[in-house]
């Protein structure tokens, strides 16, 4: 994908992720992580602020640095390296809030040409998965890869 991305961390089992913000706000430590689900075909995707507080994922707070592309195009980094370690499993992600959720939509809209050459994409709406499309709200999103390998 020819998106300027930031550069990721990730420890051994390629399950989290982390990397800096870099913008209007300063330094801001950032976290990816695919959470296992009840469903072992399931991963949820996880994104926040690192709470320095809690060594949890805050998804709630606004960083508003004005990186939001870049931030988005190191996400869709990482889902790209998680897949290749883990090919036959499904990614799902839903924002914390519904503007969140939006902000996805409008990311996997901006990568979409690329996206659709590797991945299966879904749209969530209610309980039901459909093809995902262009231009529909969705509750949230579910994705697999089509290659074995991906070059990232």
């Amino acid at each position: 994908m020819k998106v300027e991305k930031y550069h990721l961390k990730s420890e051994s089992t390629f399950t989290r992720f982390e990397f800096i913000s870099e913008g209007s706000k300063g330094a801001i430590r950032k976290i990816i992580e695919f959470q296992e689900t009840t469903n072992s075909q399931i991963f949820n995707l996880a994104f926040g602020d690192y709470n320095q507080s809690t060594y949890e994922i805050d998804d709630l707070s606004v960083s508003d640095n004005g990186d939001t592309e870049k931030i988005l195009g190191t996400v869709v980094s990482a889902l790209y390296v998680f897949l290749n370690e883990f090919p036959d499993v499904y990614v799902y992600a839903t924002g914390s809030t519904k503007a969140r959720t939006r902000l996805y939509r409008m990311g996997i809209t901006k990568f979409y040409d690329q996206m659709k050459k590797d991945f299966y994409l879904y749209g969530q709406i209610g309980d039901e998965f459909i093809d995902f499309q262009i231009g529909i709200d969705y509750d949230g999103f579910l994705a697999q890869r089509k290659f074995k390998r991906f070059e990232i």
